[in-house]
């Protein structure tokens, strides 16, 4: 069982678990210690994990932190344990603030056996962070927060690299949070970035009080509809085998082409940005030797698109022009095609005119 299965199993016990604690000590034996253990550190070993590890703040002697967890013989990682019941405000984190600033350890978690929050010294060195650079809820563990927190097992932490990963994961954490907020509440500033190049006139309080609720719900489905693409994709079987119809070209027609998850994932994408012009269930896919085609109608001189993901630099393939000639753009990935869903929109409008 890999990190992320034992995380996860791990985390369908825990409603069961918690029923049953009581105390901290509770907690720290039935949650914490089985966590630790997750990441890869001897719990039996005193040399790796010492628990009520002695951090003596100032004048007052023997000061304790629950957890001290050692690399290279030195305090790496403080884990401050709260009972299961308790919610991690500020207030509880200021003794694990007091012992951070005693010891050499760069790095303090706040736990109460379900919800852990990360903290250490970005802003001022020596001096824990007021708030956490990584927060992770094991009751729903997320799959980015599991791939992050593999950066504190034993094998994945690398200390020289620690300000590197905890400055992108705070400035992550901090601009998704700013995003949720504006998904909600956009503020005019927000407004303005999207509303300005599409409305092409200065834009009069009139027009903001307009703009506001569209901004809200095209962010709001632009969200929805990139997850349910994503949804499409992961359920889409992996290669693909396509039967292939000729399409004009200057290679062969082949026998075993295979669609990749790729090509696949864009093929939604693309099914998504063109779903406002026309019925989506037009749009369908042939693959080729050379290239993929997105098709409207399924008729070969109908073409939205062509993929030519087979190549080392992948290129996109538009039809917008007049006489109807292609222009291929390189992509670095399939999310690079919400920049041409103008020109995707155009092509097919103009065969659904018709």
């Amino acid at each position: 069982m890999d990190f992320k299965d034992e995380i996860c199993a791990f985390s369908k016990k825990i409603p069961a678990i918690s029923e049953n604690i009581k105390t901290e000590e509770a907690t720290k034996t039935a949650l914490v210690m089985p966590f630790i253990q997750m990441l890869g550190y001897n719990v039996f070993d005193p040399t790796e994990v010492c628990p009520e590890f002695i951090a003596d703040v100032g004048i007052k002697k023997g000061e304790k932190v629950d957890y001290c967890i050692y690399k290279d013989g030195e305090p790496t990682l403080l884990f401050e344990v709260k009972p299961v019941y308790f919610d991690l405000s500020s207030a509880h984190a200021s003794q694990l603030y007091r012992y951070f600033t005693v010891t050499s350890a760069r790095i303090g978690i706040l736990t109460n056996g379900v919800v852990y929050k990360f903290f250490t010294d970005l802003d001022k060195p020596n001096t824990m962070d007021e708030r956490p650079f990584l927060e992770i809820n094991l009751l729903e563990p997320k799959e980015s927060s599991l791939q992050e927190l593999k950066k504190f097992t034993k094998v994945g932490f690398n200390l020289e690299n620690i300000d590197n990963v905890a400055s992108e994961l705070k400035y992550t954490r901090e601009i998704k949070q700013i995003l949720l907020d504006q998904s909600t509440s956009p503020t005019p500033e927000f407004v303005k970035f999207f509303a300005k190049p599409v409305y092409g006139r200065p834009l009069m309080p009139s027009a903001m009080e307009k703009f506001t609720p569209i901004v809200k719900t095209a962010f709001t489905q632009f969200i929805n509809e990139r997850i349910n693409d994503r949804l499409k994709s992961a359920m889409a079987p992996e290669p693909v085998p396509v039967t292939v119809e000729p399409i004009p070209d200057d290679t062969k027609e082949e026998q075993d082409i295979k669609t990749t998850t790729e090509e696949m994932e864009s093929y939604y994408i693309i099914k998504a940005i063109v779903r406002e012009s026309v019925d989506p269930s037009k749009i369908t896919l042939r693959d080729a030797k050379s290239y993929c085609a997105i098709l409207y109608e399924n008729n070969n001189r109908k073409p939205i698109c062509r993929l030519y993901y087979n190549t080392q630099k992948k290129k996109i393939g538009l039809f917008d022009s007049a006489e109807g000639t292609e222009e291929r753009i390189p992509l670095d990935s399939p999310d690079d095609l919400f920049t041409h869903a103008p020109r995707l929109r155009t092509t097919v409008e103009k065969y659904s005119a018709v």
